[in-house]
């Protein structure tokens, strides 16, 4: 099945009327969109409604009116994107415009697909999608998860105590791990996926870490082999690595992030993952 994979389009009018023309003229099986979909800021719940329907709801119910192939539209929310907005994607999922798959597996043929849209503690404010990692350790410079804001109230508990690595145990017994897309909003630590630019850079003298990715993530790639994991977060880190795709074991890791505006899509089949391909697009 071919499959195209996008995130970080932080709202980007232009980014998306360039990817649902490009969807509608390639039909591909399905489509993943790796979080931080929503513009840059705190809006009104009012613009954002319609800001999701114009941009992301209309034109998939366009593409599903004007072509007789059912297409699939696999969606999470990332750290950038407001919590308090998730049930606009909760009820487009119950219309079945869209499967919303955060902490969520659903069946896609011969296959599953799991969604994940937390990352490790980052230096932002907005804490909606944020989780500790393996422990109750915050990085240099970053803000633990028990500070900052967020847009819907969590249980005290749950933030101090739920890490990601819990969240995987979990959501790794939903279905056979080896036949499973994992879509993630942040990359594995130590990977080429996950390098920011923080070279030479400290707070109060400690050093900080250039991989930013999850610890936890990277653990269960290797322990679990899942069959595929799609990533994004980190927007500088193709630049500085020149790479987006990566094999650990059985598993494949793409990466649609990016840092300079235009589009980038992943395109993939599952029957070949080996020779998927990144384009960028300038819109």
């Amino acid at each position: 099945m071919n499959c195209i994979f996008v995130s970080d389009l932080h709202g980007n009018i232009k980014r998306y009327n360039k990817l649902f023309e490009i969807i509608e003229k390639e039909k591909p099986n399905a489509v993943f969109f790796g979080g931080d979909l929503l513009p840059n800021q705190f809006s009104i719940n009012e613009e954002v409604d319609r800001f999701l329907d114009k941009q992301i709801f209309s034109k998939i119910t366009d593409i599903k009116k004007k072509l007789s192939k059912k297409i699939r539209f696999f969606i999470i929310m990332g750290n950038d994107d407001p919590r308090v907005f998730e049930k606009i994607l909760i009820n487009a999922d119950g219309k079945g415009i869209i499967d919303y798959v955060n902490e969520k597996t659903v069946p896609f043929e011969d296959f599953f697909v799991t969604g994940y849209s937390y990352v490790t503690p980052t230096p932002f404010q907005l804490k909606d999608w944020e989780r500790y990692d393996v422990s109750r350790y915050v990085d240099i410079g970053s803000i633990s998860p028990e500070e900052g804001i967020r847009s819907v109230d969590v249980n005290n508990d749950i933030v101090r105590y739920s890490t990601i690595a819990d969240d995987l145990k979990k959501l790794g017994k939903n279905a056979p791990v080896d036949k499973t897309i994992f879509l993630f909003h942040s990359p594995p630590y130590d990977s080429g996926l996950d390098r920011a630019s923080l070279d030479g850079k400290s707070v109060d003298h400690a050093p900080l870490d250039v991989h930013i990715g999850s610890i936890a993530i990277q653990r269960f790639i290797r322990k679990n082999h899942p069959m595929l994991t799609l990533h994004g977060h980190v927007h500088e880190s193709f630049g500085l690595t020149s790479i987006w795709k990566e094999k650990k074991g059985n598993t494949f890791s793409y990466s649609s992030a990016n840092n300079n505006g235009n589009l980038v899509l992943v395109r993939f089949n599952t029957s070949n993952l080996k020779n998927a391909t990144r384009e960028e697009i300038k819109v």
